[in-house]
Parts: C-alpha cells; sequence; structure tokens
C-alpha cells in the first residue's frame, strides 16, 4: 500500500505542523482547511456562504492534486463558529457536492484561533490509485542499452 503526503498550491498553504493532504492506498485524507486564499495566505470571506465555497474549493484543490474530486469523498467532517449557520452553510454545501452524499459530522467549535473564521472542514476520499501502464515490448527485439528520453 503506498502511502505519501499530497501538496498543492492551489489549495489554502499549511499555518502549523501538518500536511495539506495524505495518500494512504486508495483512500485520500485532507487537512483541515478554513477559507484562507491559497495566493494571500489570509482569510477570506465574511459571510458563511463564502467562506464554505473556499473551504470546499480548498479541498478539491488537495484531491485534485492526487486525481480525485469531490465525487470521491466518503466522509466530511465540518466544524461551524456557530451552529445557527448550518442552513445555510448546507445550502452551499448541498450544491458543490452532489447525492448521493458523503457522511457528514457537523459540530460548534471555537475557531477565534483565526479571527472572522465561520467554518473549518476535513474530508476523507476512496479513489483507488490509478496503476502505471505496463509497457508491451516484442521478445523478439534486443534490449538497447541507451535510454531515450521521454
Amino acid at each position: 500500500m503506498a502511502k505519501y503526503v499530497i501538496q498543492t498550491d492551489r489549495g489554502a498553504a499549511p499555518q502549523g505542523a501538518y500536511a495539506q493532504g495524505w495518500r494512504a492506498g486508495d483512500f485520500i485524507f485532507v487537512t483541515g482547511t478554513g477559507p484562507v486564499d491559497a495566493k494571500t495566505g489570509k482569510l477570506s470571506g465574511e459571510s458563511i456562504e463564502e467562506q464554505t465555497e473556499l473551504v470546499i474549493s480548498n479541498m478539491e484543490s488537495v484531491l485534485a492534486a492526487d486525481h480525485a474530486t469531490l465525487a470521491d469523498v466518503i466522509k466530511v467532517t465540518v466544524h461551524l463558529s456557530d451552529t445557527a449557520l448550518f442552513a445555510r452553510y448546507n445550502a452551499v454545501y448541498a450544491r458543490r457536492f452532489s447525492a448521493p452524499y458523503p457522511v457528514r459530522t457537523t459540530v460548534g467549535s471555537d475557531l477565534r484561533a483565526l479571527p472572522g473564521m465561520l467554518i473549518e472542514a476535513d474530508c476523507i476520499a476512496y479513489a483507488p490509485q490509478r496503476k502505471p501502464s505496463a509497457r508491451k515490448s516484442s521478445p523478439k527485439k534486443k534490449k538497447s542499452k541507451s535510454r531515450r528520453a521521454k
């Protein structure tokens, strides 16, 4: 089973001692991400709708870096600064993910470490690894000692 770190410049960069994502076999684990703009490294969006869009886009970027999509997500955990925001965040979530929806847990959390942050989420995706295509060579041909550049 292959295990390796997934990194991308398209998603929010880690702001601590953690990776953006890991692949372990056919599973991809995406770290908890907030509404942080990948280009500026700063919190972006004032409304729960704007922040939910960015959080999901950040997760999507990490998945895409290893050939997966939101359709591969099987589990999402969401932290809201205020559970009264649930209906508004859920409307964006329902639009960005599609049925059958991933299993999900949504909880209220203290997100004051980044002032203004209303949401943080992580996910797990099931995306079977692509196997490298095997080269077919004719047994009658003699192998060359030099390798051609691809």
